[in-house]
């Protein structure tokens, strides 16, 4: 009876006996895949709505789907990634994490040199039909490695050695990442280290800090020359938006097209693929950098609604793995996550509505781009695999 009773408890799945409760893949939490999914298809139509128009005379005369087709491609080898993430228990990912940050602080160096420059930035290498974003998976490696370093101190709040020690950290990347330059990014960054420094116990001081921090090194950054014109333009653009002068207004063209399109969707939408602003191409860079307003014009504000509902669902079920979690590591795993996905969403959808500056953040799932789409499922992969491990 009692040889019975063990192989119920460890044998999953065993001539139809119960898995144990313990067990991994019995803790998956398919509400907050649910959510991922449901963001994915929303994001794969506003893909295609704001690229099949132009892809025949510009790309492939014969393939309107060629970016969407692509974003596929990105989206399964995403879920391939996160599956890998989540097989391996995080114990394990922990003790990889100083060589993860190594690696990206070397892709980050490399792609300074090798890299492809767009749109003024040298932040991507060029591997033909694709290019990948070392700063993107830097995301999850540095997220990682400030979680384990924290994790290390057992007291209830960070001490001031563990604070320091971790700004430094996050500020070798994302010094990187300002140098090519790539502001947006950047403050991801800083975003990631607030949200991890205050769940670890951070004093308010220490949070004014990392704000000093980024405003430090944007300056110097300005000053050196790192940061380009256009990119003061828009800044310049953002704080002036109600200026008269024709040359202001000129600057912030796109974001007001944004915000027409927006106007244009009212409560339902124009449609698919009948959003004249988006058919038109009136907005710049739609598909990566502005894809919410494809979704606004074509689906009204209850096109938004139900995404940010979903973005919502994914980041309290984010916020109650993080309570769930055994220990500190999968706590401030979490925490990292969390903040960086709404701060992406926050900034993104911010830029479209004129109340944040533009600075290409990627709408997370919805924008076109493989790095990120990668990065942010093997982020979820990583809150997954606290969330199944939790009783072990």
């Amino acid at each position: 009876m009692a040889f019975v009773q063990r192989l119920t408890q460890r044998t999953p799945g065993f001539a139809g006996l119960r898995v144990s409760p313990g067990d991994p893949r019995r803790n998956i939490d398919w509400v907050l895949i649910g959510g991922m999914l449901g963001i994915i298809g929303i994001g794969l139509p506003i893909i295609y709505s704001t690229t099949y128009k132009f892809l025949p005379s510009r790309a492939n005369p014969l393939d309107p789907f060629l970016y969407t087709q692509r974003q596929v491609i990105f989206f399964i080898i995403g879920a391939l990634a996160m599956a890998f993430v989540m097989a391996l228990e995080y114990q394990w990912w922990k003790e990889r994490a100083r060589f993860l940050y190594g690696a990206t602080i070397f892709g980050l160096l490399l792609v300074l040199g090798l890299g492809r420059t767009t749109g003024g930035a040298t932040s991507a290498f060029d591997l033909g039909p694709i290019s990948i974003q070392p700063s993107e998976f830097g995301k999850f490696s540095t997220m990682l490695f400030l979680a384990v370093y924290l994790s290390e101190d057992r007291s209830s709040s960070v001490s001031y050695s563990k604070f320091v020690g971790g700004l430094m950290l996050v500020a070798a990347p994302m010094g990187l990442v300002v140098v090519e330059p790539d502001l947006g990014s950047a403050s991801v960054y800083v975003a990631l280290a607030m949200g991890v420094m205050l769940v670890a116990g951070a004093r308010v001081r220490h949070i004014l800090m990392i704000s000093a921090m980024a405003v430090v090194t944007v300056v110097a950054a300005v000053f050196s020359g790192l940061v380009k014109g256009y990119q003061l333009s828009r800044l310049t653009g953002f704080v002036n938006q109600s200026s008269s002068d024709k040359t202001i207004q000129d600057l912030i063209q796109q974001v007001k097209q944004a915000k027409r399109a927006f106007g244009n969707g009212g409560l339902l939408g124009k449609g698919w693929l009948d959003g004249p602003l988006t058919n038109n191409r009136s907005i710049p860079v739609q598909w990566a950098d502005f894809p919410s307003t494809a979704l606004a014009e074509q689906f009204g504000m209850v096109g938004v609604a139900l995404l940010l509902g979903l973005y919502a669902l994914v980041l309290v079920r984010i916020w109650r793995v993080a309570h769930l979690s055994k220990d500190m590591l999968g706590t401030y795993i979490c925490a990292g996550v969390f903040s960086m996905l709404l701060w992406h969403v926050f900034e993104n959808i911010g830029m479209s509505l004129g109340i944040m500056p533009v600075t290409g953040i990627p709408l997370p799932l919805i924008s076109y781009g493989g790095s990120s789409a990668v990065s942010f499922m093997m982020m979820f992969g990583l809150v997954e695999n606290v969330h199944m491990r939790r009783f072990r």
